[in-house]
């Protein structure tokens, strides 16, 4: 069963918006103080132009496959079932931990609003919170989706009023020494707050679930960027100008401590609940996106099936939910969340190296149907450069992560041969490189056919009657240079066969309407159509000639070729059907897709998934 699409844009962006605001900006402004001083802002700042690549790569990802469970499906399409299954789990695992870990950081900030709470009790008002999430993720995405909403609208309205009165009232020798520990401080600090950006491509694992996720998801992505990099900037900065050095340097609370020099115990006071509600929208989007790992596991048989089981009333994955929040609570409960969150900034990093090259496998390939309808720009230098930057930042955090995250690639090689081997019979686009260096055709087209099916459900193609008859044509890719009188001849018997008509009397109609006027419409297209006699009779044949077809009288060779006859009852559809052509071979990039086809299915599946407006289709409103 499918998920229901209920995230709009607001949503989308109150989701990567949510996902991002939290220990990023409520905690970690004071640890990085100490190690850069004010040049912290600076840090920020680069951290953000180091998560961009991921943005972007995230962004054509999730449009051309907008699936649940993000980072696994990419990586499991481009790179194959083996780094599929380990990015699953390090997927899974990460995003829970993190999402576990903001819950608990609302005790922090409980303290301020109750100085005689007990870690207990703060323990299980995070858990608590986890299991409200879980109740509304399962009753509804939509429900959950708006929540987020409120929820991200007060958060974003307590930190620009936070903002806007502090800036008037920053203190200008706050900001120096700017640099006191050099340069090189600002990078090592950019590492440890990049993290801070991370839930910023959360949408992903839930893209199935949003409406028109072609347009939805990367503005959703981009307006996210922008609003929380410019509040991580211009608050971290108002917060050095307000609070002096000697009490912000290893501060737990530096936004806090900046509100209560404003507006005294109501401005921190005011400040706490905006720390908390920040790290509850971070808990309800890891909870959000971290189920949808275990689900798209299922659906591709890595897990047993009965994680991908969606409700059917609710439309959402219970299993996967409940067993999401179960190792949430746990972990609240019962571990030090603070000696695991490292490791999963880690596997974090390196998921999002796998993206970039997941990426560039992608691109690579030169897979007609991977059809992504947002690019990311200055290709492949982005993607590159993000791989190499992760690389150097994983390497910063040190060797115990690195040895966990070796152990999870383990665990993962170890669950797809002993389970998921015999199961799993797609290809990945990683293969097709390996065909197209090889010169060996694979016998599997199953990945086309899944990104074909994607396309379709992504756009809300309503299969029309061209469609169907493109669905069930013949389609002649022909070599070297041919008479056009030849193929007609060839074209005759095909049809002759499935229309039940007299072959030479077939023939005879095309010879005849090529001499009255030439069907050559444009050079290297041709559209012949000719009415034949009987009833309800029509059909399509596509042809490709790559050194082309020669007709008479026409100088340049035609590569293109639509072939449509139908008897006199079907003239109106037959008018409709070469709008559809027209509309087809307009198309920006028509000629060259075409050409650049392996085979028959693929020339097939240009025509498919092209975007003339079918019959009966809505325009997207959202």
């Amino acid at each position: 069963m499918s998920l229901k699409k209920a995230l709009t844009l607001s949503d989308v962006f109150s989701i990567c918006t949510g996902a991002m605001i939290s220990s990023g900006l409520f905690v970690l402004p004071g640890l990085a103080y100490s190690k850069s001083g004010p040049a912290m802002i600076l840090a920020y700042l680069l951290a953000a132009i180091l998560i961009l690549p991921s943005l972007l790569a995230k962004a054509e990802l999730s449009t051309a496959m907008p699936k649940s469970g993000g980072t696994y499906f990419f990586i499991d399409r481009s790179l194959g079932p083996v780094l599929g299954t380990f990015g699953g789990f390090a997927n899974w695992f990460s995003l829970s931990l993190k999402s576990a870990f903001a819950l608990v950081g609302i005790g922090a900030f409980a303290i301020l609003l109750k100085p005689d709470i007990s870690p207990a009790t703060i323990k299980l008002i995070a858990a608590g919170a986890c299991v409200l999430f879980t109740c509304l993720n399962i009753l509804s995405v939509k429900s959950a989706g708006r929540i987020q909403v409120f929820l991200v609208m007060i958060l974003l309205a307590i930190l620009v009023l936070y903002i806007g009165r502090g800036f008037i009232s920053t203190h200008p020798d706050h900001y120096t020494p700017f640099m006191p520990h050099g340069i090189w401080s600002v990078v090592s600090t950019a590492g440890l707050v990049f993290v801070s950006f991370g839930g910023l491509t959360k949408i992903a694992s839930v893209a199935e679930e949003v409406k028109n996720p072609s347009r939805n998801i990367p503005l959703g992505m981009l307006l996210s960027f922008i609003v929380v990099t410019l509040i991580y900037i211009l608050a971290v900065g108002v917060t050095v100008g307000l609070v002096r050095p000697e009490e912000l340097g290893g501060s737990m609370i530096p936004l806090t401590l900046g509100a209560r020099l404003l507006s005294g115990s109501i401005g921190g006071h005011l400040l706490a609940v905006a720390a908390i509600t920040a790290f509850i929208t971070t808990g309800n989007a890891g909870i959000l996106a971290a189920s949808r790992s275990p689900m798209a596991m299922s659906r591709d048989q890595l897990l047993p099936g009965i994680f991908e089981t969606v409700h059917k009333r609710l439309g959402t994955p219970v299993l996967s939910i409940l067993i999401t929040s179960g190792f949430m609570v746990s972990v609240i409960l019962f571990l030090s969340i603070e000696n695991l969150v490292k490791t999963a900034s880690a596997l974090m990093i390196l998921l999002f190296m796998m993206d970039n090259a997941a990426l560039i496998v992608m691109r690579s390939s030169r897979i007609q149907n991977y059809r992504p309808a947002f690019k990311v720009p200055f290709y492949p230098v982005l993607p590159v450069f993000a791989i190499v930057s992760y690389g150097f930042l994983l390497i910063e955090m040190g060797t115990v992560p690195m040895i966990i995250s070796g152990v999870f690639f383990i665990f993962g090689t170890i669950c797809y041969f002993s389970f998921s081997r015999f199961r799993v019979r797609r290809t990945s686009a990683i293969m097709h490189i390996v065909e197209r260096i090889t010169a060996r055709e694979l016998k599997s087209r199953s990945l086309e056919n899944e990104l074909r099916d994607i396309v379709i459900e992504r756009d809300e193609i309503i299969t029309d009657r061209f469609d169907q008859l493109v669905q069930k044509c013949e389609i002649l890719d022909l070599p070297g240079s041919q008479p056009a009188d030849q193929v007609f001849a060839r074209i005759s018997g095909l049809l002759a066969a499935k229309l039940h008509v007299d072959k030479d009397t077939l023939l005879l109609s095309f010879l005849e309407r090529e001499k009255q006027s030439g069907t050559v419409i444009r050079p290297g297209l041709a559209i012949p159509h000719v009415i034949l006699a009987g009833e309800r009779l029509f059909d399509i044949v596509l042809v490709r000639c790559k050194e082309g077809l020669l007709f008479t009288g026409v100088p340049e060779p035609v590569h293109t070729m639509f072939v449509l006859v139908g008897s006199m009852d079907e003239r109106n559809y037959h008018l409709r059907a070469l709008m559809a052509i027209a509309s087809i071979v307009q198309e920006p990039g028509f000629e060259k897709k075409w050409m650049q086809c392996r085979n028959t299915s693929e020339l097939r599946d240009v025509v498919l998934l092209s975007n003339r407006k079918r019959e009966g289709q809505q325009p997207h409103m959202d």
